[in-house]
């Protein structure tokens, strides 16, 4: 062996880790987002939240990537559909809804319900692309969504009986499955540079919330500005946003959309250690009745 080959050990070595690094970080991200917005619903309303947040990533980011956009805004303009559905889906609709939800659910609760992604991002590949599913793959996914129900009906047949569900929990469901079509589609969004495509894509989603923000501007009282609503903008515009973004597109594109979606489970274990500490909330049996089920069904799908 060769000087040279040898030293190339390490350096292959973190190529080949550095995807499943970078897929880490962007759950650990988004348990901060779930839990932050959990704390911050009585100065920050929902959609003011979402808005600020792409309004401030998007500025934060073309200063640094405007010579990709410059470069690439042709071939994303030819590909304006896709480009505005994803944009739609995975910018504007999800984090709208997950701040909606946590208004009328814990934070833990919606963590749990979010880790349910890599099953409906999988029905979703089936469904879009014909993929081949065995049996007990759907039994996989059949487990691992009934792990979300135990905490959707709260661990209580009844909830069913009487259809009383939370309904932050149901929003947070639809959060889920905008965000598993977004990852099943990411594969057919245009060939340009990833920073061009996060760029555009959060500029996008902003102009997507302007109607909607306008609009719950006229039926509540405008935001009010403070230091704590000025430094959790910060925090989900560059870490939830810029950083956990650029991390699971990254994903996506080495390693693959299903095997990605697997690192959505460490959002409820991130989230549940974060919740418990900063806002103390509890976890109840149905919690880890749910987590065990949803982890279990991933397994069966998964070995």
């Amino acid at each position: 062996m060769t000087m040279s080959s040898a030293a190339d050990k390490p350096q292959r070595r973190y190529a080949t880790i550095l995807p499943y690094l970078l897929v880490t970080l962007a759950p650990l991200c988004w348990a901060g987002n779930v839990v932050l917005a959990r704390g911050v619903v009585d100065i920050i309303p929902p959609v003011a939240f979402a808005f600020w947040r792409w309004a401030v990533a998007f500025t934060v980011l073309v200063p640094f990537t405007w010579r990709y956009v410059k470069k690439d805004w042709k071939s994303a303009l030819k590909s304006w559909k896709i480009m505005s559905l994803l944009s739609v889906l995975g910018i504007s609709g999800f984090n709208t809804l997950l701040y909606t939800a946590v208004h009328t659910t814990t934070a833990i609760n919606a963590a749990m319900i979010q880790s349910t992604m890599p099953a409906i991002i999988i029905l979703m590949t089936l469904l879009l692309y014909r993929e081949r599913i065995t049996r007990g793959q759907l039994f996989g996914v059949a487990v691992c969504l009934s792990g979300a129900f135990v905490v959707i009906l709260r661990g209580r047949l009844g909830t069913l009986l009487t259809m009383t569900f939370a309904g932050g929990d149901l929003m947070m469901v639809s959060a889920v499955v905008l965000y598993a079509l977004y990852s099943a589609l990411l594969p057919k969004r245009p060939a340009i540079h990833p920073l061009s495509f996060l760029s555009l894509s959060f500029g996008i989603g902003t102009l997507g919330l302007l109607p909607l923000y306008i609009w719950e501007l006229g039926g509540s009282q405008p935001l009010a500005w403070s230091w704590p609503v000025v430094l959790s903008i910060l925090y989900v515009s560059l870490f939830p946003s810029v950083l956990a973004y650029f991390c699971w597109n990254r994903g996506v594109q080495v390693i693959g959309v299903n095997r990605t979606g697997l690192f959505i489970n460490l959002i409820p274990v991130f989230a549940s250690i974060l919740a418990v500490l900063l806002l103390h909330e509890s976890l109840a049996m149905f919690h880890i009745a749910g987590m065990f089920l949803i982890f279990g069904g991933l397994f069966l799908f998964y070995r």
